[in-house]
């Protein structure tokens, strides 16, 4: 039987093309889901057997709604990452005449989206209202649904290829070097391609009447010379100051170190809850 794998869409999402990217010697039937929680949700359910969810970007930072979904909600493994290139277009519906930039009224997209294009719309549409969509191929379908509005959206270059949408100016992104990480979710191993990049990530909550601990933790890596790529704290939900602490460590799971560095945390009156252990990809277009 053909495995199910969820993403965020509808179709054309870069949620749908970094799950392609990551599953592209596998045989999936992919389906959209229209949030990220539902995403996340269908795994943990078993309506599907994967799921792919953005969960970091170079410009805005953590999607905190994957992110906390993922702390407190399900207990799924993390099996890979990938990082992909994000452009954003303005796109709007296909006309006999040409709309002008100025005669748009309303720009539609993610959140992250728009927030990517902030200074290119500050600059180019001031006056334009600016309406949140759950993702950016959904923005450009409502967009082409409507053609006598005076609409646009922020999108990507596939999205033109799906709706009947024109480009009405392209890369308009704030930062050229824009990448979204991605990570595939699933309630079953996966066999993934080797690569050169193995990471894991844990979750860590420490005691809150023990002064230092942070700074102990982060020793029990540092002597054995395990690199972190990232610490976050997270809010546990169960009162002000308190919080988890996610960390991304730049190697897989061995037989030695990790374990060592989590059973001398452990000591400390830390827990440890290991997120995943999984390859890490750079998505490189054909």
């Amino acid at each position: 039987m053909e495995k199910k794998l969820a993403f965020l869409g509808p179709h054309g999402t870069f949620s749908e093309e970094a799950a392609r990217a990551l599953t592209a010697e596998q045989r999936f039937q992919h389906l959209p889901y229209p949030s990220i929680i539902d995403v996340i949700t269908a795994v943990a359910n078993h309506e599907v057997n994967y799921g792919v969810v953005p969960i970091e970007n170079t410009i805005e930072g953590t999607v905190n709604s994957a992110l906390d979904w993922l702390i407190h909600e399900v207990d799924l493994p993390i099996l890979g990452e990938l990082a992909l290139p994000i452009s954003q277009h303005l796109l709007v519906a296909r006309r006999e005449v040409p709309l002008e930039l100025s005669a748009i009224e309303r720009i539609l997209s993610h959140p992250h989206a728009i927030a990517q294009c902030h200074n290119f719309i500050r600059e180019q549409l001031p006056n334009a209202v600016i309406e949140y969509t759950n993702s950016t191929a959904k923005a450009a379908q409502i967009v082409s649904e409507h053609p006598e509005e005076l609409w646009a959206a922020i999108g990507t270059r596939l999205n033109p290829e799906i709706y009947p949408l024109s480009f009405a100016w392209q890369e308009i992104q704030d930062y050229s070097n824009n990448y979204t990480r991605f990570w595939l979710i699933g309630t079953e191993p996966l066999v993934l391609p080797v690569s050169p990049k193995e990471k894991t990530t844990i979750l860590l909550s420490m005691p809150e009447d023990f002064p230092g601990a942070l700074y102990q933790v982060l020793a029990a890596f540092a002597w054995r010379k395990i690199n972190l790529s990232k610490i976050e704290s997270r809010p546990t939900k169960k009162g002000l100051g308190s919080y988890y602490f996610v960390i991304d460590i730049e190697q897989k799971v061995d037989e030695i170190l990790l374990p060592g560095a989590f059973a001398e945390i452990e000591a400390l009156g830390c827990q440890v809850r290991q997120l995943g252990t999984y390859p890490s990809y750079i998505y490189k277009a054909n």
